[in-house]
């Protein structure tokens, strides 16, 4: 049977090729389209999602590959590659070095394999559930804060939560030791690495959040919806994740009130 590391050198070598990419673009020209629900795309967006899409096919021609840009082929095969080319669209053409590149590889729709990288930071976190994560190839692991009064807690999209549930907009403002309102996938890099101890995220759509699963958990945290389930490919796309159970159970609490 196969596992997550049969793959990883292969995650690790489309993550550079991303990062490369994605940097030769970075603070410069972009043409900027919107699509139909209004959020941004450039060239780059495309251009790494073109050259995963021609990697994987060339590699791993059976399996199912869904992306942000591209939607989804070959979705019943047992395998399926999950991919945000651009994770922070808006990051990137503002000129923010923090947005990201995602890859999750799905066995039977459970991630066995997750990538976070940072191409401007030039790292890239590689995790693969029950054996371990990695920053650059060095292991890393949460930071196992069981307290939310002590805890580093991101808000990530906290507009929208405050738009949609300002009760619970409210109770984050009031929780954790301290407090950063932030966006995208790099601050559940950092509950990976043992930076933050968790973040709160709002409105994420698959190619989101898979990588981040695998990773998070890779290194030793816990992430689901916002009612402690697994992720899914049909999660609604609320999504927690901290550096221990007594952490995440705690915040369960918070947002269900």
């Amino acid at each position: 049977m196969l596992t997550g590391h049969d793959f990883a050198a292969h995650a690790e070598v489309i993550a550079e090729k991303a990062a490369e990419i994605a940097r030769g673009y970075f603070r410069g020209q972009l043409h900027v389209e919107l699509k139909r629900d209004e959020s941004p795309v450039t060239q780059a967006d495309k251009a790494v999602e073109e050259m995963v899409r021609d990697y994987l096919a060339e590699h791993f021609a059976g399996h199912g590959i869904l992306g942000e840009e591209h939607g989804v082929t070959a979705s019943d095969s047992r395998y399926l590659w999950v991919v945000d080319p651009i994770d922070g669209t808006r990051s990137f053409l503002t000129g923010h070095p923090l947005f990201g590149f995602l890859l999750a590889l799905l066995d039977d729709g459970v991630p066995i394999l997750g990538v976070i990288g940072a191409p401007v930071l030039r790292e890239t976190l590689i995790g693969i559930p029950e054996q371990g994560a990695t920053l650059n190839g060095s292991a890393i692991r949460v930071s196992g804060q069981t307290r939310l009064d002590a805890a580093r807690l991101f808000v990530n999209e906290g507009e929208k939560i405050h738009r949609d549930h300002p009760a619970i907009f409210g109770r984050l403002m009031g929780c954790g030791q301290t407090r950063r309102l932030s966006y995208d996938c790099y601050p559940h890099a950092l509950v990976a690495m043992g930076h933050a101890d968790a973040v709160v995220d709002y409105d994420l759509q698959p190619y989101d959040y898979m990588a981040l699963s695998a990773v998070v958990r890779a290194a030793g945290g816990e992430i689901s919806d916002w009612q402690g389930n697994p992720l899914t490919l049909t999660s609604d796309g609320r999504v927690v994740s901290a550096a221990s159970p007594e952490l995440h159970r705690d915040l369960l609490d918070l947002l269900n009130g």
